[in-house]
């Protein structure tokens, strides 16, 4: 093999696994160790290049924030439309989801998910997280502060469950 048919390989190579949603077995498979926030969550089917604790305007360009709450909760239910304007079912230190319930602030994750207009944008085994399977398997986008969830809301590739 040539000299310049092998420089060719190893940037391409190297430029493999390095965006949100890539597949991963380690974190050194998606960077070059630059961003030491890009991990590789190995829970999800081969492994989810992802950034936590990102906020609204944090993520790479092809992924949005999204949180996520870390256990399910049989709290009050609440309406994610109404909440904290005509009504205040949660408490000062709850958030409404969009599914509907009172969860602790406290319980909130975020990671950098990838961004998709349909299920052909996501890896086997991921969906194509619209507002309806959000509502349906969690995860929502973090807004900018002092917005609600509210309209079109951007879909993401998540696992399916």
């Amino acid at each position: 093999m040539s000299r310049v048919a092998i420089v060719i390989v190893s940037l391409l190579a190297a430029a493999c696994g390095q965006e949100i949603g890539d597949e991963c077995s380690t974190s050194l498979d998606c960077g070059d160790g630059s961003n030491p926030a890009r991990i590789c969550d190995t829970a999800s089917p081969g492994g989810y290049c992802t950034e936590q604790g990102c906020d609204w305007n944090t993520c790479p360009d092809e992924a949005v924030c999204v949180r996520f709450y870390a256990a399910s909760f049989g709290n009050r239910p609440c309406d994610p439309a109404t909440e904290d304007l005509a009504t205040d079912m949660c408490s000062i230190d709850e958030v409404c989801t969009l599914r509907g319930q009172c969860v602790p602030r406290s319980s909130e994750v975020r990671y950098c998910m990838r961004t998709c207009s349909g299920s052909g944008d996501c890896r086997d085994r991921y969906e194509c997280r619209d507002e309806s399977l959000m509502r349906e398997h969690g995860g929502e986008p973090v807004p900018k502060p002092g917005e609600r969830l509210t309209g079109d809301l951007q879909a993401f590739c998540a696992a399916e469950p």
